[in-house]
């Protein structure tokens, strides 16, 4: 018989709970004022930098979750490898630290945000294109990627787009897994809560294996279910949670649109072999036949598309290892490129 989850209660009380608090302190952060002549704005955007590498990372998290979900990557990019990297993370408008102005979000607008945050650090000079920025995106910040790529592509050495799609499939089995996202926000009590979340973000398999996070066995939980639930736990401890602010991000990733046309033109401009495109194969939350939406516009000659047989909608979890090294594999190679 295999283990059951912890409950809610017994996660805030097992030894292992503290381990979620990995106190990664960026090397600069604080509060970026954009869309100033814009729609829901000016609003104060909450921003992270972790590293002081040459190598600029633009990491776009996805819907309704902050920066501190970038943790894994953080910890990767910007502190283990801290001489290397600079990596930049932050709350998108609506989550978070960042303000959750009352307008329609769209991955334009979001995608905006995030060229006037570039311009206020000076990591992207307006008047001077140079390839210099690695952008990823995930679900909805792969969304918010492919529009930042339309507004800037002369400043993007890589793009790699994770568990996204230029478009949500209109189709019956789409629209219900949709449907069934948003029953989410049906109160079932903190358990319940998130039982449907991790079984919408992850795949079966590794939500049943043992949790190995830490060296150290007395701060690992009974299941890598368990880590995910404590850290969603934790991490709501720490977080401004809106309701507004998730459904206006649903509505934005609902009506994203892009064509093949327009998926060709971000391959052209960017650069074929400067692109990675990465799904899960079980992903639940975008499915996997999304996946081939971008082979139709991007094309298959010089494009990175790389698969996870058995994984789930989160990679960068699921598989860290793998997927930090591909990323890791693209930046290396995309920096030798000329502009």
């Amino acid at each position: 018989m295999s283990a059951k989850p912890l409950s809610a209660k017994e996660l805030l009380k097992h030894p292992a709970f503290a381990s979620n608090d990995w106190d990664l302190q960026p090397t600069e952060s604080g509060y970026a004022t954009v869309a100033k002549s814009r729609r829901g704005g000016p609003l104060p955007l909450w921003y992270e930098v972790h590293g002081s590498g040459a190598a600029k990372i633009v990491w776009i998290m996805g819907l309704g979750s902050p920066a501190e979900h970038w943790k894994r990557q953080s910890r990767y990019f910007g502190h283990e490898k801290k001489h290397m990297y600079s990596s930049l993370v932050f709350d998108n408008r609506g989550i978070g630290k960042t303000a959750k102005p009352t307008c329609l979000y769209k991955t334009t607008e979001m995608a905006q945000d995030v060229v006037d945050l570039l311009t206020i650090l000076k990591w992207m000079d307006p008047a001077n294109p140079i390839k210099d920025l690695h952008v990823v995106g995930i679900s909805l910040g792969g969304m918010i990627a492919q529009e930042l790529a339309l507004l800037i592509p002369e400043h993007i050495s890589s793009l790699s787009i994770i568990s996204s799609s230029p478009r949500l499939a209109r189709t019956a089995p789409s629209l219900n897994s949709w449907k069934k996202h948003l029953t989410m926000l049906v109160p079932v009590g903190i358990d319940g809560e998130l039982q449907r979340l991790s079984e919408s973000l992850f795949s079966e398999e590794w939500l049943k294996k043992p949790d190995i996070e830490n060296a150290d066995s007395t701060q690992n939980f009974p299941l890598n279910q368990d880590r995910f639930a404590a850290d969603e736990l934790f991490s709501r401890q720490n977080t401004q949670v809106s309701f507004k602010g998730f459904m206006l991000q649903v509505i934005g990733a609902a009506m994203h649109y892009k064509s093949e046309a327009q998926l060709a033109q971000i391959s052209n401009s960017v650069g074929r072999n400067r692109i990675m495109v990465l799904h899960g194969e079980v992903d639940q939350f975008i499915p996997f036949h999304h996946f081939g939406f971008f082979k139709s516009g991007f094309g298959l000659e010089g494009i990175e598309y790389h698969t996870f047989p058995g994984c789930g909608h989160l990679p960068v979890w699921e598989r860290e290892i793998e997927f930090n090294s591909a990323v890791e594999r693209l930046i290396q190679k995309t920096a030798d490129l000329a502009n």
